[in-house]
């Protein structure tokens, strides 16, 4: 995923920071070019880039502050060439995370709804062009294709894509968070192959490049699952308590020494890293994703339980 590293620092908008990775210089370049003599005038093509930079940041915009009314933190947007991400951290529920997630698409539906109105208006009926169109009808009917294109890819049901992400809300409510990852990502592996075919067949080496991303993310959903999978299975802590969702931590080494990247019990040895000598000072919970003082874990004599969440 894409982060501050070799980005710069756009604006600020509406308490979210946006940055542009350095290599969406090197992209637009290749864009632009390859869209020569679509236009009469080579300004449009610099026009129809910056504004598939801007959906994609609408859409960013949405998921962000779609994540604040819920009660989420988001505050940093990076856009790269393959999109963009919102750095959200909405509620480790269900219903919270999918309204997150939904208020992506449904940003490009607004879009697309807007483009069609301003079309109908000046006589100009998306998808039908003049015998001789001018270049602001070309742009426009550019722009909305460029627009209905994401929301149709982004609403595959692929993991990490939108759509994946939708898919692995609803089944949340059913599976619990762990297993509704786990179906997620192993439903994404079959996306990634099928993209990676159709980058073969057509010989589109861009497709391919995003199947890689999405297989890397992919990856990494199937091993955090396999983790709150088996974090959930083993026996429970007695004598801690998550402060926000009551549930007690698992037994073993669960968590990651941010000093030194090794796995350890931070409920074990005091809060101390066993492996370079780190204290830490708070702990976060495997079932709700949230961080809280080691002093609000301790409760007083409490049952010893074997409980599984997800």
């Amino acid at each position: 995923m894409p982060t501050r590293r070799g980005s710069i620092r756009l604006f600020r908008i509406a308490g979210l920071n946006v940055y542009l990775h350095w290599s969406w210089f090197v992209v637009a370049l290749f864009a632009v070019a390859a869209r020569r003599g679509i236009y009469a005038s080579p300004a449009f093509n610099v026009l129809e880039y910056l504004a598939l930079f801007l959906i994609v940041l609408l859409h960013e915009c949405g998921h962000a502050l779609a994540c604040r009314s819920v009660g989420g933190r988001a505050d940093e947007i990076v856009l790269w060439p393959l999109g963009g991400v919102a750095y959200v951290q909405p509620p480790l529920r269900p219903g919270p995370t999918l309204w997150s997630i939904v208020a992506g698409p449904l940003v490009n539906v607004v879009i697309a709804g807007v483009l069609f109105a301003y079309g109908s208006f000046i006589g100009l009926p998306l998808g039908e062009l003049p015998a001789q169109p001018s270049d602001s009808a070309l742009f426009i009917q550019a722009v909305w294709y460029l627009n209905f294109g994401l929301l149709v890819f982004n609403l595959l049901p692929v993991y990490p894509l939108d759509g994946g992400q939708i898919l692995q809300s609803l089944l949340w409510f059913i599976l619990g968070r762990a297993r509704s990852l786990m179906a997620a990502s192993l439903l994404g592996f079959l996306g990634v192959a099928y993209f990676f075919y159709v980058a073969w067949v057509r010989g589109n080496a861009w497709l391919g490049i995003v199947a890689l991303f999405i297989l890397a993310t992919c990856w990494q959903g199937f091993l955090n699952a396999r983790h709150l999978v088996r974090a959930g299975r083993g026996p429970r802590r007695p004598g801690a308590m998550c402060p926000g969702c009551q549930t007690a931590p698992p037994v073993g080494q669960w968590w990651t020494c941010s000093a030194c990247g090794r796995p350890f019990d931070v409920f074990a040895g005091e809060a101390v890293c066993p492996n370079c000598g780190t204290r830490f000072t708070g702990a976060r919970c495997l079932n709700c994703g949230e961080t809280h003082p080691m002093s609000e874990w301790h409760v007083s004599n409490p049952p010893l339980r074997d409980a599984r969440s997800d």
